[in-house]
């Protein structure tokens, strides 16, 4: 059986879908937010699901950098919440 596999734009690992958080940039509202059901449209990007990856990723600013809009610290905030 095919397990769909996604790198994390933090660490560049490759590992299944289940095992990552995606984030996806609203147009309507212009900010990124968790796609928590992954059934959201537009563009995304995946972080692991570890306290780690999401501390590098709101070092590096990776919401900014892969989904070209700005985003708070609350994005951040709510993926630390859904861990």
């Amino acid at each position: 059986m095919h397990i769909p596999l996604r790198m994390c734009v933090v660490c560049r690992e490759h590992k299944p879908t289940e095992e990552l958080m995606r984030i996806t940039h609203n147009v309507k509202t212009d900010k990124p937010e968790p796609d928590i059901n992954g059934k959201n449209t537009g563009r995304g990007a995946y972080i692991c699901k570890s306290a780690e990856c999401i501390k590098k990723a709101r070092k590096k600013h990776v919401a900014e950098r892969h989904l070209g809009c700005s985003a708070s610290e609350t994005l951040y905030d709510e993926l630390e919440g859904l861990l």
